[in-house]
């Protein structure tokens, strides 16, 4: 298969001077990217800056004959996400690739947890890609090309104890990265989700002993073929965990249809209407929503079960 390279595309990578983000810069740069490695060298909860996260990132990519810049904004405020993008467009006259990776962890549990802990995961994962996506969209959408990598994780799908703050936040980029799918659908700007799961510094206080190898290095290649030029899927979600690549997806059951309820009659259907034996998905684009309301009038009209299409 013939090498899927980035000559001439101009990337930004949030959180890119550690961790995931280094991975992702370092493979892009090294496919022909230029690179705005984007990172204000916050601690992992969110604390201080330091510079030299993202200008390390940005020499080592010289130093191998590639083209970055260091960019330390903060994507947590309107203001920073709009500078982010705008050094892409400073230093090379256009964005083409966001890949929003910044994150922040600050665990406790859901009874303890402090609202200034819950507002500061939301700015960094959920209003920070909000902050960068709104800031390139417009560009991408006028430019007729764009490529969107949102990161969400299997906390935003399933939970975890002592992450309410960034299992909502994650969840919330899930929803973002459909939009822009659907809305960007028509000017080829593509938005995708990577669900990613590696040993980094975000993993402290985690036990990973009898983990696999899980380095981001195994990551950065799903997220590179999300960001390609070729890639042909948009407004889905791709897994990427220890060396597993998986699909994700929202399902429904089929249901169950009355013309009238009752909440016993809830109760007597409750495990008819749960039952996952014939799963419906409904992709986000061309248009996931309308789908399933059709699905559910057509049921309604039928007076029954229909087969889904």
């Amino acid at each position: 298969m013939t090498e899927l390279r980035f000559d001439s595309r101009v990337a930004v990578i949030t959180g890119g001077g550690r961790g995931l983000g280094r991975a992702y810069a370092l493979l892009l740069a090294s496919r022909g990217a230029k690179v705005v490695v984007n990172d204000p060298g916050a601690s992992l909860k969110g604390d201080g800056v330091d510079a030299g996260p993202a200008q390390e990132v940005v020499q080592e990519i010289k130093a191998k004959g590639g083209d970055a810049v260091a960019c330390t904004d903060s994507v947590a405020t309107p203001k920073g996400g709009t500078a982010i993008i705008q050094s892409a467009i400073d230093h090379y006259g256009r964005i083409d690739i966001l890949i929003h990776n910044a994150g922040v962890v600050r665990r406790a549990p859901l009874a303890e947890m402090t609202y200034e802990d819950f507002e500061i995961a939301l700015d960094v994962h959920l209003r920070g890609a909000f902050h960068v996506v709104r800031a390139a969209f417009p560009l991408m959408c006028k430019a007729r090309y764009g490529r969107i990598v949102l990161t969400s994780s299997i906390n935003g799908l399933y939970g975890n104890y002592k992450n309410a703050n960034y299992s909502v936040a994650k969840a919330g980029t899930i929803g973002l990265s459909h939009v822009a799918a659907l809305e960007g659908a028509e000017h080829n700007v593509k938005s995708n989700i990577i669900l990613p799961a590696a040993v980094t510094r975000m993993s402290e206080g985690v036990d990973t002993s009898a983990f696999p190898p899980m380095p981001p290095e195994m990551v950065a290649p799903a997220v590179g073929w999300l960001a390609h030029e070729s890639c042909p899927i948009t407004g889905e979600m791709v897994i990427s965990a220890a060396g597993r690549v998986a699909r994700a997806y929202i399902a429904e059951t089929a249901g169950v249809y009355r013309s009238t309820w009752t909440i016993e009659d809830i109760a007597a259907q409750s495990d008819a209407f749960r039952k996952m034996d014939s799963p419906l998905a409904f992709a986000p684009v061309p248009w996931g929503q309308l789908e399933h309301l059709r699905y559910s009038f057509a049921m309604a009209k039928a007076g029954g079960a229909i087969s889904a299409k």
